[in-house]
């Protein structure tokens, strides 16, 4: 690929595919590490519910991951954007949100925030605040 000149070689490639698969309301890429290599699944379009638990948490994480790496958290209504999920059916998003954080995916930033407020971030970013980094 480096020496066709397909790839660019400036570790941008992820978060491209994060983010056209957000704007597109893709299920969430799958990241897999054999041994000795790397390997991305991309999935074709898929409507929220058809999707299966796993795909549904990995999709709250990505979500989660390129939030909080704009300075933002997943929220209720992030995440309602995300799926294309109308307002009045914010319960079912709580649900999508609260297997994610059952799964240790997203971690609520301020646990005693009240329930409209709640924001979220991916799993390592708690552990980055504990750790100092910013």
């Amino acid at each position: 690929m480096r020496r066709a000149r397909i790839c660019e070689e400036r570790g941008s490639g992820i978060d491209k595919v994060v983010f056209q698969v957000e704007l597109f309301q893709l299920p969430a890429p799958l990241f897999e590490k054999p041994d000795g290599f790397t390997r991305t699944v991309l999935f074709a379009y898929k409507d929220l519910k058809d999707m299966d638990r796993q795909d549904r948490i990995r999709a709250c994480y990505l979500h989660a991951c390129l939030r909080y790496m704009t300075r933002s958290f997943l929220t209720n209504t992030s995440l309602r954007a995300r799926f294309g999920i109308e307002d009045r059916n914010r319960s079912s998003v709580s649900r999508l949100i609260r297997e994610a954080v059952e799964a240790g995916a997203i971690v609520p930033d301020e646990a005693a925030a009240a329930p409209k407020l709640m924001r979220y971030a991916p799993w390592w970013a708690a552990q980055e605040s504990r750790e100092g980094h910013p």
